[in-house]
């Protein structure tokens, strides 16, 4: 993507907690312009410059920052047709221990105040699934309480990636409102497969499975290339290591491995989930760990630890950042900043590119209808709640829905798209 070539009228949207840049990159391939990125994270203000030369990057926290410095830092004087942004996901991600109470957590109920103060056309929101349920599902109240007051039609979904074309197997919650109007959502285009619940998305005649491991690495020369794209290797490894990578084969994972060769934290994780008295049938087993991924299946989900724990399909080595960043949908050019740690966090933390491209285009879509459809009501909506992919629900979610029934008048959603 060139910034610098002549473009016609572009919707104008500002990107909050920005990090990488994936929602302004996808964004851009559907026809907006990020006028503003904001992050308060040194290595993602940096990738930022590095990579967007017709955006502002503002280097703030969201929290103290208001609606005009925002507005004049994008140098606009009318609101954003877009604000989209996925406010820290830490505080109750699924890949490490939650923490109630953790102030990252509040940064969604701003990332709502400001969506109703700013008054855009639209907005994307984009967070992990463990958004839904964290502290009992405050955090989604949070988000919505201020948006519907303010007057948006909203869906709010849990989707799999791999639907649109992403080639990782990644669910993510995805809320999308409209001012005054029914929002859109975007339907399936590509058949995820190769993890639990997948097949409910039901495939529509013709549509292709979702691009595998091996689709998304094809090209990449060798790791020693002369002309290999930066972030294209590996570290040293080390005889213990290379005997474990060297032992998995194709799709397993740590719990595969010989005791002896199963790593000290790993056997410690996996006895506290028998420790904590937890019925067997219940705990699920112990933790993947080390995970050599399956070349003819999406890859897992790209988190900051992937190019210490996934293992190529083929090589005996873990994957390289670039690897990760491919399966994210970045393109080769894109530069990341930082630590190697950073520039991990920074690429699994990400919104892959292409899933923001899909969702610009339904919204850009949307906003160049003329008329929209008038919501009746002065307040907003939520039009469709749907919480999961699977064939039943958890406790905790569905005390969720019960709560989003009793208060804002919404049944979870049946069909998985319409």
């Amino acid at each position: 993507m060139d910034e610098s070539k002549p473009q016609g009228r572009r919707r104008k949207t500002i990107d909050l907690f920005c990090g990488a840049g994936g929602l302004s990159w996808g964004l851009a391939e559907a026809g907006f312009e990020t006028a503003l990125a904001v992050d308060n994270w040194p290595p993602a203000v940096t990738t930022l410059r590095a990579n967007f030369n017709r955006t502002q990057v503002l280097e703030a926290d969201l929290a103290a920052v208001t609606p005009d410095d925002l507005l004049r830092a994008a140098g606009l004087s009318t609101p954003p047709d877009l604000v989209a942004g996925g406010p820290p996901c830490q505080g109750f991600s699924s890949a490490g221990a939650r923490r109630n109470g953790d102030r990252r957590n509040s940064l969604v109920a701003r990332f709502g105040q400001l969506i109703a103060a700013l008054r855009p056309s639209a907005f994307i929101f984009e967070n992990v699934e463990g958004f839904l349920t964290a502290e009992s599902g405050a955090r989604v109240f949070e988000l919505l309480d201020p948006v519907l007051e303010a007057g948006y039609g909203v869906q709010l979904r849990k989707v799999n990636a791999a639907n649109y074309g992403i080639p990782q197997l990644r669910k993510r919650v995805i809320g999308i409102g409209t001012l005054g109007a029914d929002p859109p959502f975007p339907v399936p285009t590509h058949y995820a497969f190769g993890a639990p619940g997948a097949h409910r998305v039901v495939a529509r005649d013709g549509m292709p499975n979702a691009p595998t491991l091996a689709e998304a690495l094809t090209g990449l020369p060798s790791c020693d290339a002369d002309q290999a794209p930066s972030d294209h290797v590996y570290p040293k490894i080390g005889d213990l290591d290379m005997e474990r990578i060297a032992a998995l084969k194709p799709g397993q994972t740590m719990r595969n491995l010989p005791e002896h060769l199963q790593h000290a934290s790993y056997r410690r994780r996996a006895f506290r989930r028998v420790k904590d008295g937890t019925p067997s049938e219940r705990r699920g087993g112990a933790p993947a760990g080390l995970r050599r991924l399956l070349a003819d299946e999406p890859s897992k989900a790209i988190t900051g630890a992937s190019s210490r724990e996934f293992i190529h399909p083929s090589e005996n080595r873990p994957l390289t950042l670039r690897e990760c960043a491919r399966i994210q949908t970045f393109p080769d050019s894109f530069i990341f900043e930082g630590t190697v740690a950073q520039r991990a966090l920074l690429i699994g933390n990400a919104v892959p590119p292409r899933l923001a491209a899909v969702l610009g285009a339904a919204v850009l879509h949307r906003l160049e209808q003329d008329p929209l459809a008038e919501i009746e009501s002065e307040r907003g909506r939520l039009i469709t709640f749907q919480p999961t992919l699977a064939d039943g629900m958890s406790p905790a979610l569905r005390m969720l829905t019960d709560a989003i029934g009793a208060r804002y008048g919404t049944s979870p959603q049946e069909a998985l798209w319409a």
